[in-house]
């Protein structure tokens, strides 16, 4: 009897370890099969934001990366480590990312022929097209991707000649920080005046208008309209409290109207901005704001009407002012509403358009204002990513709209010489302490058993 329990338990011992066996097997390979990353940083700074895992979607085909970096840098250390581990972030979503290094010092003749200037310079390849960066960050990446991802550069013909924001310029109304975003991404400006060559779609992927000082000849206008009529894509941003300076035949082509006075939104009180900015935070259902959810800020707006036009689908992006009005007098710091005067909001300020001319989509958007892009303005909220959704959606590349790769916000830990010197006595004597007199008390007790 006792025999027969003596081999029950060995059998059942032997059954435990084989099944202990299998299940360490299949951990192993499950682990191998899976990889799990967890980011407790604050803002996420060690892993993709959404922004960059759309952009890798967008890229069909694998991308060839090549990294000119020696073994050690004097000031970074191990600097292909470093970049190793950051394009891996990037590898998790797109396998097919391959990596290669160089070292320049070894061979300075293929650096030479690549034309590397500095040491830790990437140079990417993708479908035929380069592109090189210097800087190591998840923003340079994503839009060094973004420029790869589109077949060809994207023009954009600035109208000049009539005081415009320019999309260089520097000004506090200028676009210039806009500009250098689209730059980035894959966009060329150049200013266009109607005294140039006549615009077409084939010198130009979008003309923008943005805010003209001073009126356009009536010959320019017809310009402007013609360009329009034969399908052209058009950016146009009209600011509050202004005339047309001669456009309106442009605004009666496309069935915009524009409301007298300037928005005045209740709400920006809450961000302690003024009256006189409305806040979008109504978004319609379009690919221009697909997934976009960020407070946007219209200084100065002015309200958008759509008018009977069964030439156009329209679809209004951006609705202020719920509780708001647009106000007709002299604008105050404390404007009031006049019932007899003021017309009460909601109001559109951003409409996009389209339809097809000679088999072919054409785009349009209007935005009642021209600030909500200057360069004093476009950090406010989301204002540079829904602009750039925009400008992204009238090229026809609807695949790149997308939110932004945020800034990383991690902060270092700063601490005083007291505080390092507290840290410094915990570790060392503290905690050294507390295990001998745990050890000590353990051993008292063991020998009064």
């Amino acid at each position: 009897m006792k025999l027969d329990n003596n081999r029950r338990r060995q059998w059942r011992k032997g059954w435990q370890l084989v099944l202990l066996l299998v299940f360490i097997g299949l951990a192993g390979y499950w682990a191998t099969q899976q990889r799990i990353h967890w980011d407790i940083s604050q803002n996420g700074r060690n892993s993709l934001s959404q922004a960059s895992i759309d952009t890798l979607q967008a890229l069909g085909g694998p991308v060839e990366v090549t990294v000119y970096a020696t073994r050690q840098d004097p000031r970074l250390g191990d600097i292909r480590s470093i970049i190793s581990g950051f394009i891996s972030n990037y590898q998790r979503f797109k396998p097919d990312i391959n990596v290669s290094f160089v070292d320049p010092t070894e061979y300075p003749q293929q650096a030479q022929a690549a034309g590397v200037k500095l040491n830790g310079e990437l140079v990417v390849h993708y479908e035929g097209r380069e592109a090189r960066l210097t800087s190591i960050n998840e923003q340079a990446f994503t839009n060094l991707l973004m420029r790869l991802a589109r077949p060809q550069i994207k023009q954009l013909s600035m109208l000049s000649g009539h005081g415009e924001r320019k999309l260089d310029g520097i000004a506090n109304r200028d676009l210039g920080d806009f500009g250098r975003k689209l730059s980035a991404i894959g966009f060329a400006a150049r200013p266009y005046s109607l005294m140039d060559d006549g615009l077409t779609q084939e010198n130009s992927d979008i003309l923008v208008i943005a805010s003209p000082q001073i009126e356009l000849l009536a010959g320019e206008v017809d310009q402007l309209t013609d360009y329009l009529d034969k399908g052209g894509n058009l950016l146009w941003l009209v600011d509050g409290g202004e005339e047309l300076y001669g456009l309106q035949p442009l605004a009666e082509a496309l069935g915009i109207g524009f409301a007298p006075g300037v928005i005045v939104d209740p709400q920006a009180k809450q961000l302690n901005a003024p009256l006189t900015f409305a806040l979008g935070v109504g978004y319609q259902p379009h690919a221009v704001t697909r997934q976009f959810d960020f407070i946007t800020v219209f200084p100065f707006a002015r309200p958008l009407i759509l008018e009977d036009n069964s030439q156009w689908q329209r679809s209004v992006l951006v609705e202020v002012a719920s509780e708001g009005w647009a106000e007709t007098g002299i604008i105050t710091d404390e404007p009031t509403f006049n019932a007899e005067k003021d017309a009460k909001g909601p109001f559109s300020v951003a409409v996009a358009l389209n339809r097809v001319v000679d088999d072919r989509e054409q785009r349009v958007v209007v935005v009642g204002s021209g600030y909500f892009l200057a360069n004093t303005y476009l950090g406010n909220g989301g204002n540079l990513d829904l602009g750039v959704n925009i400008v992204n959606w009238l090229a026809g590349d609807e695949r790149l709209i997308t939110i932004q790769p945020r800034a990383t916000i991690d902060h270092r830990l700063v601490l005083s010489q007291s505080e390092l010197n507290f840290i410094t006595i915990v570790v060392l004597v503290g905690v050294p302490l507390l295990f001998l007199v745990s050890g000590m008390l353990i051993n008292w007790r063991r020998k009064r058993r």
